[in-house]
C-alpha cells in the first residue's frame, strides 16, 4: 500500500470551557503533547476564580500523585488581554481538574492523555487503532520454555499485542482468574521467575514487534490463598460483616438439601440426584417454602422479641422520666437491627416509644394503655418485617430454580446430569477457608456462628445482572446474597478493602505489589471485573501501575450498560480502550452498526482547526471477533462466518482483537475454568498434526492479511469508515483517508448461520458504484470444504478433542490471493466504474484499493490554491466596509431588498440568520467541531449545488463584490469535479476560509485600537460591520456636492441605478433594517461613537453626522429619518446626541474639527414647506456648523 507522505503537524491545542458542574461522565481524550487552554465560561467572569489539576508539572516528577494538586495560574495576554491559563499534557493517564469560586469548589471535570505504545527493535510508534490483540490463558501455554512456539502462532498471524490471562499462581478450580497467590507465578511455567517472563515479554517486542498485556484480578483471590488464613479481615466474613449471617443459614440450607438430593433422599417423593424437568423443579420449590425455610426460621434473626421490650417500655416508664427527643431526624418507630443477628434481638428506640405511647397518646397517665398500645406497634412492626423477609426468601427460591432450570434444563445451559458435590444443586455462597472440604449441617452452622471460627467463613464473589456497578452489593443495606441474587463464583473470595488503605493495610499492600510487578512486567493492563471492583481501589492501584510504567495500556470490559457509568470508570481509572464484541451483534447489519459506532469518524468529516474546543468523545474501543469469554462462532453461528465477521472486525478503525483458537477453527469455547489442555505450537511446515498449526490452519493465512491491513489503515492515517448494508448478509466496509481520498472497501458476505449443503448463490447480489480508480485487488479470500464431494456448504464433521492439545475442526480450506488485477478474481468483474459480483458466496471476502481519479486531486490542489490565505487577501483588500457587510452579513428584510431574494433555506432545518458567509459558516462551525455529517446542511450539500450556488450568486450582483464572487464561482467549478460525499467537506473549507479572511481584512481596515484588543472586543467589532451596510430602501440623504473629500462616490445598485455608495447604520437586526424603519437619529448617534469613531470608521461617522445635519428642522434631528423627506422629529434627546457625537469626533478623529467646516445641504432651508429635491449635482442651499 502506498505511503501517506508524513506532513510536520501543527501544534494540537484544545480549550476547555470552565463550567459550575461535575462533568466527570465526559471523556475528553488528547494525544501527549497536546496543550490544554482553559477559558471561564460567562457565569464566572467577576468572581474570585482558581483553577487547579493534578497533572504533573514535569515529566520528571518521581511518581504520580492523584491527591496533589497544582494551582494553574491564569494569564493575561499582554497583546489581546484575553484572560487564560493552559497547560502541555507530558505524561499519560487520567487526570482531574477543579474550580474554586469565590473560595468554594463550583466545578470538575477529567480529561485522558493516551499513552504513546512503541514496538520493535526501533522503537517505532503503534498507533492505538492500529492494535491487533489475541487472548491466551498461560495456563495453556506450559513450561516457560515452550511459549515461543506457541506464542509465535500470534506473530505469524499478524497479531502485534498479546493478552495473557493471569500468570500468577491459581487455586484448586484451575480458573484463569482465580488466583492463590498474587506474587508468585503459576508453577506449570516451571521454576521460573518474573524475571524470566520478562525476558520473553520483552524479546517478543523486540524480534517481532508484539506488545503484552496482562489481567489483574482485583476484586477476589481464591478459596485457597494462603493470607486469608492469616488476614481474614481481608473478605467479607460472618464478624466483619454480620449482616451476611441470615444468608449464611439459607446457604447452609440449600448445601444441605443438595446433598440430600445427591444422596437420593427424596427420590421417593418425586426429586431424583438427575433433575430433568419442571416437576423436579416444583417438587424443590415446595421443599423450600413448605418445609425447610419455614423450619430455618430466618425471620427470626430480623424480629424483636415484644414481650422483653414491653417489659422494657414498662420500667421507663416506671422511671417517670419525659424523654427530649425535639431534634430527631426520623419520628417513626422502627426495628433496629441487633447488629450481631441473633434470633428476636432486635430492638426499637424504647425513648421514642415512651414518648409516643404513653406521654403523647395517653397524656402521661394511661400506663397499660400506653403498654398495649405498645404491643400493637411492635405486632405490626415484626409483621412487616416477617412480610419483608418472606418477600426477600421468596425471590432467592425462584433465583435458585432458575439457576437449577438453566444448568440442568435449558437447551443453552451445560445440562449437568446428575447433582453431586462436584455439581451441587445450588453453589454455595460461602466458605470456610480453614476447613473447605467439610461438609456442615444446619446445626453445626448456627452453632459455627457464636464462635471464633465464624471469621473464617468468607462470601464468594461474583456479578449480578442489572445492578449498579457503582455499588458494592457485599456492604451492609444490600439483600443480593439474601435473596441469592448473586452469579457467584464459588472458587474465589471477594476482598474487602473498605475506604482506603488504612482500612486493611495488609491486603492493600499485597495488591499493590502485586500490580507493580505486573506493570513491570508487561507493557498494559487489563482490569477484570471492572465493573464490580470498588473504584477508588482501581484508581490507587491503577495510579501505582503507572508509576511504574508511565506510558500503560489499560483495557477494561464494562457491563454497566450505561454510557455515562462507562465514562466515569474511564475517565476516574484511565481505561485507554473498552472491549466491544462482535459477538453481540445478532445479525450482520447489527454487526455492521458496532463497526461503525466504534470504528472511526463518518467518511467526508470535515478539516478540524489545531486549535478548537475540546468536544466530548466515545471511550477508544478494542472489539473482538471473539473473547475468552464468549462461546466459539463455529457453535454459535457458522464455520463460514468466522472469515467475514474477522474482515469486518479487521476494517473497524479502533483497536481490534480474537481469542487464540478461533483462527484455527476451535469448534467450542475453551473454557476458563475446565481447560487444562495446552495450545498447538507454530511449525513452518504445511502438515495437519496434533499440537501443531501452520498457515494453513483455519483462516490463519487470511487472518494474517488482515492484521497486516488493519495494522496499515491505523499507521498511515485512514481515520474515517463507512458500512453499506448492500442485502441481509452482505456488508461492504470502507476505510478512508481523509486527505488523499483513497478507500479501501472490503465486501464480506456474512453466515450467521449455516447456509445449507448444496446453497450456491447466482446473481442478484447488488452491484457496487464507484468514484475513482481501482487500483487492484488487495485481497479475496473464502473458506470452503477441503472435500468438494461433502456439498458446497457441509458443517463440520464430528469432533473428538484431543487429550492432550487444544486442537480444531478439520475438513475446511481458507483460499487466499493477494495483490492482483481485478480481472483475474474469482469472485466479481468490473464494467467501468462498477463491480459485479459473479460468485461471491458464503464465507467469501474481497478488498480493493480504490484511488480518487486525477481529476479529483487536482480539483482538490486547485481549490487549495484558490482559498490559500496570500489568495484570498489579494481578492478581498479592495473591498470597502459595505462590501464586507454584503459579504457577511445581511439579514432577511435586507436580502430581499437587495437581491429580491430572502435568506437560503436548509430543508429539515430552517432558513440562515444571515444571507451572507456569517449565516453559513456559524451554522457549519458546530456541525464541523461535532462532525455531524449527517446534519441537514450536509445532505442540503451532498444532494446539489444549490447554496454554493446562492452564495457566490449574490455576490456577482455588485462591483465591489464581484471579484470574490468570481474566485468562488471558480471554487463551485472544481467542486463539480469532486464526489458528493465530500462536497460538504470542501465547502465548509471554502467557506471557513473567506469568511476569516473577510473578517482579518475588517479588523485590518479599523482602528489599532481594535486590530491589538481582545478576542471579545473584536468580536463587539465586527457588530460595525453588521448594522452599517448599504441599502436602497432606507438610504441616508445625499451629501452635499461641495463637501471637501473625501465624499462617497456613486455606484449602480443592483436594479441599475447610481446611488451613493453610503453606509447607513440600522436601527437593529431584523425588525428595524430595511425601508422608513432602518434609520433612527436616537439610536444611531448613540451607538456611532462605538461602531464608527472608535473602530476607526471616521468616513462613515463623519456621513452620518452630516446626513443628519441636512435635514434640522427647527432645532431637531429626526428621531425616524426615512430618507429625509418624510422625517418624523418626535424625539427631544436625537439632538443632544448628535451634538455628543460631533464633540467625540471632533476630540476624536484626527482633524476632527474640520468637520465644522464641512458644508451641509439643507433640506429643510427655513424649516416650513416642501422639500428641496435632491441631486447629486444640484446646487441646494448650504451652510456650515
Amino acid at each position: 500500500m502506498e505511503k501517506t507522505p508524513a506532513k510536520e503537524q501543527p501544534q494540537q491545542i484544545r480549550v476547555i470551557q470552565l463550567e459550575e458542574r461535575n462533568t466527570e461522565d465526559v471523556v475528553y481524550r488528547v494525544e501527549k503533547g497536546t496543550i490544554l487552554k482553559f477559558r471561564l465560561s460567562t457565569p464566572l467572569h467577576g468572581h474570585a476564580v482558581e483553577l487547579f489539576c493534578n497533572h504533573p508539572t514535569s515529566p520528571l516528577e518521581e511518581s504520580f500523585a492523584r491527591e496533589t494538586y497544582h494551582k494553574v495560574d491564569w494569564v493575561v495576554h499582554k497583546e489581546n488581554e484575553e484572560t487564560f491559563t493552559s497547560l502541555t499534557t507530558l505524561v499519560s493517564g487520567c487526570f482531574q481538574f477543579y474550580v474554586l469560586k469565590d473560595g468554594k469548589k463550583s466545578g470538575r471535570g477529567y480529561f485522558l492523555v493516551d499513552p504513546v505504545l512503541r514496538i520493535g527493535s526501533n522503537d517505532e510508534v503503534l498507533a492505538l487503532d492500529s492494535i491487533c490483540c489475541q487472548s491466551f490463558f498461560p495456563k495453556s501455554l506450559g513450561p516457560l520454555s515452550e511459549w515461543k512456539g506457541r506464542l509465535e502462532v500470534a506473530h505469524q498471524s499478524g497479531y502485534n499485542m498479546i493478552h495473557f490471562t493471569p500468570v500468577q499462581e491459581l487455586g484448586k478450580s484451575n480458573s484463569s482468574y482465580s488466583i492463590s497467590n498474587q506474587l508468585a507465578l503459576n508453577p506449570i511455567f516451571g521454576n521460573v521467575k518474573f524475571d524470566d517472563v520478562q525476558k520473553v515479554v520483552n524479546d517478543m517486542k523486540q524480534e517481532w514487534g508484539v506488545l503484552s498485556i496482562c489481567d489483574v484480578v482485583f476484586n477476589h483471590t481464591a478459596n485457597e490463598t494462603p493470607w486469608l488464613k492469616t488476614n481474614p479481615e481481608s473478605g467479607y466474613n460472618l464478624v466483619n460483616s454480620p449482616h451476611l449471617r441470615p444468608a449464611y443459614l439459607l446457604d447452609s440450607v440449600l448445601s444441605e438439601l443438595s446433598r440430600d438430593i445427591s444422596q437420593e433422599k427424596y427420590a421417593e417423593r418425586g426429586l431424583p440426584s438427575k433433575i430433568n424437568s419442571e416437576d423436579h423443579l416444583n417438587v424443590i420449590r415446595a421443599l423450600l417454602k413448605d418445609e425447610l425455610l419455614p423450619n430455618l426460621k430466618i425471620q427470626e434473626v430480623f424480629l424483636v422479641n415484644v414481650d422483653e421490650l414491653v417489659d422494657n417500655f414498662s420500667k421507663l416508664v416506671d422511671a417517670g422520666q419525659k424523654p427530649n427527643l425535639e431534634n430527631l431526624d426520623d419520628p417513626d418507630l422502627k426495628i433496629i437491627q441487633d447488629p450481631t443477628y441473633r434470633r428476636f434481638k432486635s430492638t426499637v428506640d424504647l425513648n421514642l416509644a415512651v414518648k409516643m405511647h404513653f406521654w403523647e397518646k395517653h397524656g402521661g397517665h394511661d400506663k397499660n394503655g400506653a403498654i398495649e398500645s405498645f404491643r400493637h406497634h411492635l405486632y405490626r412492626l415484626n409483621e412487616n418485617m416477617y412480610n419483608l423477609v418472606q418477600s426477600h426468601l421468596h425471590a432467592a427460591v425462584e433465583n435458585v430454580i432458575a439457576g437449577v432450570r438453566y444448568e440442568r434444563l435449558q437447551h443453552d445451559g451445560p445440562k449437568l446430569p446428575q447433582v453431586t458435590d462436584k455439581d451441587p444443586l445450588s453453589h454455595r455462597y460461602f466458605v470456610n477457608v480453614v476447613a473447605l472440604e467439610e461438609h456442615q449441617s444446619i446445626a453445626q452452622a448456627e452453632k459455627l456462628l457464636a464462635s471464633e471460627d465464624a471469621h473464617f467463613v468468607l462470601a464468594h464473589n461474583g456479578w449480578v445482572i442489572g445492578d449498579d456497578p457503582l455499588r458494592n452489593f457485599a456492604e451492609a443495606g444490600s439483600n443480593i446474597y439474601l435473596r441469592r441474587e448473586l452469579i457467584v463464583w464459588s472458587d474465589s473470595v471477594k476482598l474487602r478493602f473498605g475506604p482506603g488503605p488504612s482500612y486493611c493495610p495488609f491486603l492493600w499492600d499485597v495488591m499493590k505489589k502485586y500490580v507493580e510487578t505486573t506493570a513491570t512486567v508487561f507493557h498494559g493492563l487489563r482490569l477484570d471485573n471492572c465493573h464490580s471492583t470498588p473504584i477508588h481501589l482501581a484508581e490507587y492501584l491503577l495510579d501505582a501501575a503507572r508509576n511504574v510504567r508511565p506510558d500503560l495500556f489499560v483495557v477494561a470490559e464494562l457491563f454497566t450498560n450505561s454510557d455515562r457509568t462507562d465514562n466515569i470508570f474511564v475517565n476516574r481509572l484511565g481505561i485507554t480502550s473498552l472491549i466491544r464484541e462482535a459477538m453481540s451483534a445478532g445479525d450482520s447489519h447489527e454487526q455492521g452498526r458496532l463497526v461503525y459506532r466504534y470504528g472511526g469518524l463518518p467518511v467526508g468529516t470535515f478539516v478540524q482547526e489545531p486549535v478548537r474546543p475540546m468536544m466530548p468523545s466515545i471511550a477508544h474501543a478494542l472489539m473482538m471477533d471473539q473473547t475468552h469469554d464468549n462461546p466459539s462462532p463455529i457453535t454459535k453461528r457458522s464455520v463460514y462466518d468466522v472469515l467475514p465477521t474477522a474482515a469486518m472486525v479487521s476494517m473497524a478503525g479502533c483497536a481490534t482483537g480474537s481469542n487464540r483458537g478461533l483462527d484455527e477453527f476451535v469448534p467450542h469455547h475453551i473454557h476458563v475454568v475446565h481447560e487444562s489442555r495446552f495450545y498447538s505450537s507454530w511449525s513452518s511446515e504445511d502438515s495437519v498434526k496434533a499440537g501443531v498449526v501452520s498457515k494453513k490452519s483455519g483462516i490463519i493465512s487470511a487472518k494474517k492479511v488482515l492484521n497486516k491491513l488493519h495494522m496499515k489503515l491505523g499507521q498511515e492515517g485512514f481515520s474515517e469508515v463507512f458500512v453499506d448494508q448492500m442485502d441481509y448478509d452482505i456488508v461492504a466496509v470502507t476505510r478512508h483517508h481523509p486527505t488523499t481520498h483513497a478507500r479501501i472497501v472490503l465486501v464480506t458476505y456474512t453466515a450467521f448461520s449455516y447456509p445449507g449443503c448444496d446453497f450456491h448463490r447466482t446473481g442478484n447480489v447488488k452491484d457496487l458504484a464507484f468514484e475513482g480508480v481501482l487500483e487492484d485487488v488487495l485481497f479475496e479470500a473464502r473458506l470452503k470444504p477441503s472435500d468438494p464431494g461433502r456439498g458446497n456448504f457441509p458443517t463440520p464433521s464430528a469432533f473428538e478433542k484431543d487429550g492432550t492439545f487444544i486442537n480444531a475442526v478439520q475438513g475446511f480450506e481458507c483460499v487466499v490471493k493477494e495483490n492482483f488485477p481485478v480481472g483475474e478474481s474469482k469472485f466479481v468483474k468490473l464494467e467501468g466504474n462498477t463491480i459485479k459480483f459473479v460468485n461471491f458466496q458464503p464465507g467469501s471476502v474481497i478488498a480493493f484499493r480504490i484511488n480518487p481519479p486525477s481529476s479529483v486531486t487536482e480539483a482538490v490542489v486547485a481549490l487549495r490554491e484558490l482559498i490559500c490565505k496570500d489568495h484570498l487577501k489579494q481578492t478581498i483588500a479592495p473591498m470597502t466596509f459595505n462590501d464586507l457587510n454584503t459579504t457577511l452579513y445581511k439579514c432577511e428584510e435586507e436580502e430581499k431588498n437587495f437581491s429580491g431574494f430572502g435568506l437560503y433555506n436548509i430543508p429539515n432545518f430552517g432558513t440562515f440568520v444571515y444571507a451572507g458567509l456569517q449565516g453559513i459558516h456559524s451554522t457549519l462551525a458546530d456541525v464541523r467541531l461535532r462532525n455531524d455529517t449527517g446534519h441537514p446542511i450536509c445532505d442540503n450539500l451532498r444532494a446539489g449545488d444549490w447554496l454554493m450556488e446562492y452564495t457566490y450568486s449574490r455576490l456577482l450582483k455588485t462591483e465591489g463584490t464581484k471579484p470574490l464572487g468570481i474566485l468562488m464561482q471558480k471554487c463551485a467549478d472544481e467542486m463539480h469535479k469532486i464526489p458528493r460525499y465530500l462536497v460538504p467537506r470542501y465547502f465548509d473549507l471554502i467557506i471557513r476560509n473567506v469568511y476569516l479572511s473577510c473578517i482579518d481584512e475588517a479588523w485590518n481596515k479599523m482602528s489599532p485600537f481594535v486590530q491589538n484588543s481582545s478576542p471579545f472586543v473584536k468580536a463587539l467589532s465586527l457588530g460595525s460591520v453588521q448594522c452599517c451596510g448599504l441599502s436602497l430602501s432606507g438610504p441616508l440623504p445625499n451629501l452635499s456636492p461641495n463637501l471637501v473629500g473625501p465624499k462617497p462616490s456613486m455606484i449602480k445598485s443592483v436594479d441599475g441605478h447610481e446611488v451613493q455608495d453610503c453606509g447607513s447604520l440600522c436601527a437593529g437586526l431584523p425588525h428595524f433594517s430595511t425601508g422608513y424603519m432602518r434609520n433612527w437619529g436616537r439610536d444611531t448617534f448613540i451607538s456611532l461613537p462605538g461602531l464608527l469613531i472608535l473602530t476607526g470608521r471616521h468616513a462613515d461617522a463623519r456621513n452620518h453626522i452630516l446626513a443628519y445635519a441636512s435635514v434640522l428642522r427647527h432645532g431637531l434631528i429626526p428621531n425616524l429619518l426615512d430618507r429625509g423627506t418624510n422625517s418624523r422629529y418626535n424625539c427631544r434627546d436625537a439632538t443632544w446626541f448628535w451634538l455628543q457625537a460631533i464633540k467625540i469626533y471632533v476630540e476624536n478623529v484626527p482633524f476632527g474639527e474640520g468637520i465644522l467646516k464641512d458644508r451641509v445641504s439643507r433640506m429643510w432651508p427655513n424649516d416650513f414647506g416642501g422639500t428641496i429635491p435632491r441631486r447629486r449635482n444640484a446646487r441646494n442651499i448650504a451652510t456650515t456648523f
